[in-house]
This record gives structure tokens, C-alpha cells and sequence, in this order.
């Protein structure tokens, strides 16, 4: 079994449309492998994806490399993946199956407090993020995560989504006229999404004018 690193957090007929959206995700992932799957959903809302069959260990790895993986144990000094969950002027807490705490030391995208940083790079709730695990309950966002969200403000701009599937924010900005404002939607996680804008859209302009068809945190990345 794999417990994928990305949450499953809405309710309702939201959370059915998410299930069937992550059912085809991991059947496009694993398809072509002799396996057989089934999607389940823990009680801390993390899937876990039972698998069997001859090709068994390949299509776990293809999960665990599609997703990252939740860990029944954390090990110091190794790279583990955390959905956002929460955030106040001493740092980050990222939930990896259990809270880790990633202080405004361990943070490290420059000056700022954790709330500055959040708002300056964009991060919505929930969004699946590296970090290193230093033990103790604590750790530090991965080199590569940092990497990685350096590289979204010398784009040309974003807007981040969380609660919503690839497919409802791509419906969402055809819908609203943006369809030549937008290169992709980049999927961050099951229900968080990326929208990386083309060059001269304004990424506030474009919250301000989808926000209202989206019932979901919305965040912008200026270039």
C-alpha cells in the first residue's frame, strides 16, 4: 500500500468529483502495469492506494514518484513530503502523517516572516511541500522545494488554487474568457493547482476576476 502526499480535504459531491479525479490519475499512472488497484481514503483524509499484481513494486515507485509518499516513520536528515497545514510568526506545520514543525529559520526564501513568505510565494493551504526531516518533530524545507518555488516568481506570474481539481480551475478560466491568459494549470497536488500565466497577464487582475467562480483560497505569485 502507498498513502499518497496529497490530501483529500472537501465534502460532498466536491469530494466524489476529487475521488473519481484521483481514481483516473492513478489509473493513468499505473495502467499499462500488470496490477490491480483500488483508491481508499484514510481517516486524516490522505488516499491510500492498495495495489497487486506482477508489476506491483514498479507501480508503487511510479505512485510514490507521481505523489510523494506518506511514511509510517519519519527518519532524520531524509527528504519527506508534508501537506501545508497551518502557519504563524514562528514558522510552518506540515502535516506528514503526523505535525512537523518547519521554523521561520528553517524556512529560508529570504526575509520576511512565515505569513510574508507564504503571501510572497504564493502558498495555499494544504499544498504538498519537500522537506528535511531534523527530528524532534521539526525540520527544514528541501533544497529542491526551494528550488522550486524560487523558480515561480522569475516566471511570469501565477495563481495558486487549492480545493479544486486541474480539470474544475481549466473549466473555471475558459468559462470566465481567460483561456489566452493562462500556459497550463500545473498540478501541484490532487486539489491544488498552479495556473502559470502568460507573459502581460496580470496575475491579481486574474484572482479578481475568476475568484468568484472558484469557491477556494486563491493566492498569486508576481513576477
Amino acid at each position: 500500500m502507498v498513502v499518497l502526499a496529497t490530501k483529500l480535504y472537501v465534502e460532498g459531491d466536491a469530494r466524489e468529483r476529487a475521488l473519481d479525479s484521483l481514481r483516473s490519475l492513478v489509473g493513468n499512472a499505473v495502467g499499462d502495469l500488470e496490477v490491480t488497484y483500488e483508491v481508499g481514503i484514510r481517516h486524516d483524509d490522505f488516499p491510500s492506494v492498495t495495489i497487486d499484481g506482477e508489476d506491483s513494486v514498479v507501480a508503487r515507485n511510479v505512485l510514490r514518484e507521481e505523489f510523494g509518499e506518506i511514511l509510517p516513520d519519519l527518519e532524520a536528515e531524509e527528504v519527506h513530503v508534508g501537506t501545508l497545514e497551518s502557519w504563524d510568526e514562528e514558522g510552518f506545520v506540515l502535516d506528514a502523517g503526523s505535525d512537523v514543525r518547519i521554523p521561520a529559520d528553517g524556512i529560508e526564501l529570504g526575509p520576511g516572516s512565515p505569513s510574508q513568505i507564504r503571501d510572497r510565494f504564493g502558498l495555499v493551504q494544504h499544498l504538498p511541500m519537500r522537506f528535511v526531516y531534523d527530528g524532534d518533530g521539526e525540520g527544514r524545507l528541501a533544497e529542491a522545494e526551494r528550488d522550486r518555488l524560487y523558480e515561480w516568481t522569475r516566471g511570469d506570474g501565477r495563481l495558486n488554487v487549492n480545493s479544486a481539481t486541474r480539470a474544475e480551475v481549466r473549466a473555471t478560466l475558459n468559462r470566465a474568457g481567460h483561456a489566452q491568459d493562462y500556459v497550463t494549470v500545473e498540478r501541484l497536488g490532487l486539489l491544488e493547482q498552479s495556473v502559470v500565466c502568460t507573459p502581460g497577464t496580470d496575475p491579481p487582475g486574474l484572482l479578481a476576476s475568476v475568484g468568484e467562480y472558484l469557491p477556494a483560497e486563491l493566492r498569486c505569485v508576481v513576477p
